[in-house]
This record gives structure tokens, C-alpha cells and sequence, in this order.
């Protein structure tokens, strides 16, 4: 019944990561051109963004080309423990090598806002590469709802803590 299916051999089961932050990474590419929704989450997905000053760090982090070199950001919204933002690869930089150098970053900034030292991220990230039938309009319009969806606002205005190329 299973005859046409391979077996694997050791060899390439020691080379496939199996678990935690190393198999989120198999298949994970940076296509320059592409634009990825990303999901960076708090450390144990703390509210550390409830305090103002901590959001308006993470926001200023997410407007600054140092930290976002290599990418073009399109949208994003700070919600209290994580970030949604949709960016764009120029082919500069790798994607996971933008995320390191955005998380590391805004750790220092939001850290400073809070008077704390320690980590502010999950080591973790989600992300999802577009497709070309994907729209980028709806999907920022869908990131920058996250607050109004989660309650935090009746309407997009009303909420501080997001921004959009498209305005």
C-alpha cells in the first residue's frame, strides 16, 4: 500500500529540524519583490505596549529605515503584546535578517521607554509570504483593523498606534 511512498533515510531526517523556532524556518524563503505579513509577538506575550511610551517606541522603530533596511514598510499596527506589519523585500537583506535586526533594535528603544533591561520579543515570528492574487490594500486594511477587531477601537482613527503607506 505504501510501496511508492519513500522512506526517509537517516541521513535526512538529522539535517530536517523537527521542532520549535528551527522548524518554523523549513520552506521559509525571501523573495525580493514579495511582500510578507508578519506577526512579532511580546516574551510571553506580555502587554508591554498597553504603556504609552513603550508603543510610541515600537512605533517610532517601525518608521526607521536603519531598522528596516533591506525592506519597505507597507503597514503595521502595534497592538499591546505584538506587532502585525506587512513589508516589502528589496533584495537588499534577507527576511529573517531585517526581523533581527528590527527586533534587536526596538528591544533597546522599548526597554529605555520602560526603564527596564531583559528581552521584548518572542524568539518566534509568523509570517506569510503574499501571493500574487493577494492584495496588498486588503491586507494592510486587515492589519490596521487588528484594534477595532480586538475591541480596542470603534474605528481605525481612533487608535494611535498603526500606519499605512496608502494614506
Amino acid at each position: 500500500m505504501f510501496d511508492d511512498v519513500p522512506m526517509p533515510t537517516s541521513s535526512s531526517l538529522s539535517q530536517t529540524p523537527r521542532r520549535g523556532h528551527a522548524a518554523l524556518r523549513i520552506g521559509r524563503v525571501s523573495a525580493p519583490g514579495r511582500a510578507y505579513h508578519l506577526t512579532l509577538a511580546t516574551q510571553q506575550r506580555t502587554p508591554l505596549f498597553q504603556e504609552f511610551d513603550a508603543a510610541c517606541a515600537a512605533a517610532a522603530c517601525l518608521h526607521d529605515p536603519v531598522l528596516t533596511k533591506g525592506a519597505r514598510m507597507l503597514a503595521w499596527v502595534v497592538m499591546p503584546d505584538h506587532v502585525h506589519c506587512l513589508l516589502q523585500l528589496d533584495g537588499q537583506r534577507s527576511l529573517g535578517a531585517i526581523i533581527a535586526t528590527l527586533k534587536s533594535g526596538s528591544a533597546r528603544r522599548i526597554n529605555r521607554a520602560l526603564g527596564r533591561t531583559g528581552p521584548i520579543w518572542s524568539r518566534a515570528y509568523h509570517d506569510h509570504a503574499l501571493r500574487g492574487d493577494e492584495d496588498l490594500r486588503a491586507t494592510a486594511r486587515y492589519i490596521v483593523a487588528n484594534p477595532i477587531r480586538a475591541g480596542l477601537a470603534r474605528k481605525a482613527g481612533d487608535y494611535p498606534f498603526w500606519n499605512a503607506i496608502w494614506l
